[in-house]
């Protein structure tokens, strides 16, 4: 992607702070202590990867969240540096998980949408449309330079026999959901292992149902054997059996996505005046009796994955040598227009303030369906209580874990590395613009450049197609001033930069008005 010059005052800030003084001054005492100089080759770091699945920007005890306890989360966060303009490649998750495994955004990206795939009889069958044969992927970049790779968790980027499978993706070891519809139960009949079926319950929770009379059970909607437990099990086993070797763990963890399944013992320890009704599936998914405690409750149980995670690494003496990075695939689960209590599964992210400042939800390219939480920690590389507010979004991933293991970066990505704001070592490459290309919701599209965003949506329903709108991000995160009237040429620089950047995709088809169609 060509970088893009920008008129004055359209440059995103770019400012990292660390315990209230310039991050390269901190970073520079910090470095000369642990003894590494540019002369230095430090032991390349191994890589734990988490990935919450539709954790809003404002969940999180360091991001601003009050109700809902995050311990081990906000603990990362004071040891690492926390992004505050961090995005994620896409609004929904099949999409948001192919631009940070290949670097690719949106425009260029394989899968675009959360299409499920058909059997021969025309019926959804177990998986995402799959990423192609020969695709490449930051699993497969670490795994050619040495490392080993895991991944436990959620996948949705191709069936187990498909092309897109983990095995074929550079995954050595994989458990855990392929297929991101299965993952709305918490107590699934079975998991994979590789391509090995792994029983679990013989008598599944649904991930979907309504009760729309009588006393919702906690009993009717939790099983015997719960998923994440035992992803997470496997994730430290992976630690432990590899604790020699340099490795890359990719945990893409299921919270706090619904149906509402978490834990009796941790719903227990919010209060009971939280929740005046059940959820009786009014909205999508399953019943649940507290479904504002449920949900808080589903967000502290990821928060406790990561604290075993730690612990483990703690435990092993892998802290100090181990990169982690932790972040959400998009936004919050989004609102519901049939409830104004209850978004889809129940979840009332307005009580949670779970956007934050930002508007929309999931499913949106506005701030609050991409705007997502981003935690780095690497001891001794980046600053205890970093603040950074560098516009990053998951194509910079892939770059920047090539830069911070010393591998070859592949050609031809879209993201551009972050390692010199992470390390405050080196000069930051100019940031390009970010781009979003999403076909469902009724198509969408949306250019960041700069501190303003240029944003169109509904492109795919010709009643209600919108206006361009522009947005000064510094001045009006909430999205509330549309500026086009003002700022016609900004409005053309991404009409421009969309012709260039969003090639066609047959599978995935995004209609642009002025790009690849004319206007209404």
């Amino acid at each position: 992607m060509r970088m893009l010059s920008l008129e004055p005052g359209t440059r995103p800030a770019q400012r990292c702070t660390a315990s209230g003084y310039p991050l390269w001054m901190a970073l520079c005492a910090l470095l000369m202590g642990a003894g590494i100089t540019g002369a230095a080759e430090p032991t390349r770091p191994n890589i734990v990867f988490i990935l919450a699945d539709d954790l809003g920007w404002g969940e999180l005890g360091s991001y601003g969240q009050t109700k809902i306890r995050t311990p081990h989360l906000d603990r990362l966060a004071a040891q690492g540096m926390r992004f505050t303009n961090a995005y994620s490649g896409a609004p929904v998750c099949a999409p948001s998980r192919c631009t940070l495994m290949t670097g690719l955004h949106l425009g260029h990206a394989q899968i675009r949408g959360n299409l499920q795939t058909r059997g021969a009889d025309g019926r959804p069958g177990e998986g995402q449309h799959p990423l192609t044969a020969g695709t490449t992927t930051l699993p497969q970049v670490l795994q050619q330079a040495g490392y080993v790779t895991g991944a436990m968790g959620k996948w949705g980027l191709g069936p187990v026999d498909s092309t897109g499978a983990p095995h074929h993706m550079g995954i050595d070891h994989f458990f855990g959901y392929n297929c991101q519809a299965v993952a709305h139960s918490f107590y699934p009949a079975y998991l994979w292992r590789n391509t090995e079926k792994v029983p679990l319950n013989p008598h599944p929770i649904p991930g979907h149902g309504k009760q729309p009379e009588g006393t919702v059970q906690y009993e009717d909607w939790e099983g015997e054997k719960y998923a994440p437990e035992f992803m997470l099990s496997e994730a430290v086993q992976f630690l432990k059996d590899h604790r020699e070797q340099s490795f890359f763990l990719y945990l893409p963890f299921i919270e706090p996505h619904v149906a509402m399944h978490p834990p009796r013992r941790i719903v227990e320890t919010y209060p009971a005046e939280w929740d005046s009704r059940p959820y009786r599936g009014q909205c999508g998914y399953t019943p649940y009796p507290r479904p504002r405690a449920g949900y808080a409750a589903m967000i502290t149980s990821l928060d406790e994955h990561v604290g075993t995670v730690l612990r483990t690494l703690d435990e092993l003496g892998l802290t100090k040598n181990t990169l982690i990075v932790f972040t959400s695939d998009n936004g919050a689960t989004h609102a519901h227009n049939g409830d104004p209590e209850f978004g889809i599964g129940g979840v009332d992210t307005q009580f949670f303030r779970s956007t934050g400042p930002f508007r929309e939800r999931k499913g949106s390219v506005h701030e609050g369906g991409i705007r997502v939480p981003l935690i780095v920690r690497w001891p001794g590389r980046v600053a205890e209580g970093a603040v950074c507010d560098l516009p990053t979004y998951f194509p910079d991933q892939f770059p920047t874990l090539c830069a911070a293991t010393g591998v070859e970066t592949p050609t031809g990505l879209d993201g551009v590395s972050i390692l010199p704001t992470l390390i405050g070592h080196g000069i930051q490459a100019n940031r390009n613009p970010l781009v979003w290309a999403f076909p469902e919701y009724g198509g969408q599209v949306a250019v960041r450049l700069g501190n303003l965003k240029v944003v169109r949506t509904n492109l795919h329903r010709p009643r209600q197609i919108s206006k361009w709108q522009v947005y000064d991000l510094s001045q009006d995160p909430g999205e509330s001033q549309d500026l086009a009237a003002l700022k016609p040429e900004v409005v053309q620089a991404a009409l421009k930069l969309l012709q260039e950047e969003v090639a066609d995709n047959p599978t995935f088809p995004v209609r642009i008005p002025g790009v690849n169609v004319p206007e209404p």
